[in-house]
């Protein structure tokens, strides 16, 4: 039985964005099962972050882009000011996941914001990057400016804000384990193999049986 491993995100969150290549190669030839699962850091009405004031150029200068350089993951402060609400790219990304395309979507969104400064609150914008990864555009669209999954996108949140208690991205949940933050891949590596081990069934050898070999 595959290992599920859920990880909790959102799009203007830059850690989420680093957490992928760590995540990626800790799961390399492993039989486990990876869903992204949506949360909003700064929902509407909320005011979103500015690029340009002090708390993101102070976070990205002392934080993100030191330990991105380390990792060798290009990435960049979008100039998107304000920073764009996230809901209807997670809304989106429900109908993207029930077109068995919700890991690609949620990587494409992450590379659009944090490598190409693209406004992943603007519809147009999203239509087309939901294009290049063989989403319809048109049902795209029709889906977005109609809120059909705005119902299931609240859904989720409300699974990840109560539910599971989710109050920092990215926030890993590795079988029965739940790790916040930004994560080596060995020490994934280690929270993975420790949950599968616990999946193995537990065999008792000290009654009467028989073997390959016989009786």
């Amino acid at each position: 039985m595959s290992l599920k491993i859920k990880v909790y995100s959102d799009y203007v969150c830059p850690f989420c964005f680093l957490a992928e290549k760590p995540l990626e190669e800790a799961i390399k030839g492993k039989d486990v099962e990876v869903e992204w699962m949506p949360y909003e850091l700064r929902p509407y009405p909320n005011e979103t972050l500015r690029p340009e004031g002090d708390y993101l150029q102070n976070t990205w200068k002392q934080s993100v882009y030191p330990i991105a350089e380390q990792m060798g993951v290009d990435i960049v402060l979008p100039n998107v000011s304000p920073q764009p609400y996230t809901h209807l790219a997670f809304e989106g990304f429900q109908y993207a996941k029930e077109k068995g395309k919700g890991n690609e979507y949620n990587d494409r969104m992450l590379r659009a914001f944090f490598q190409e400064q693209q406004d992943v609150g603007d519809v147009d914008v999203l239509t087309k990057l939901a294009g290049e990864i063989g989403i319809d555009e048109q049902e795209y669209r029709e889906v977005l400016e109609s809120r059909k999954y705005k119902e299931a996108h609240q859904k989720a949140l409300n699974h990840a804000y109560n539910e599971v208690d989710i109050t920092a991205v990215p926030t890993f949940i590795i079988g029965e384990t739940k790790v916040s933050g930004l994560r080596s891949k060995e020490s994934l590596e280690k929270i993975i193999e420790d949950e599968m081990k616990k999946q193995k069934p537990v065999i008792l050898f000290d009654g009467m049986s028989c073997g390959i070999d016989g009786c």
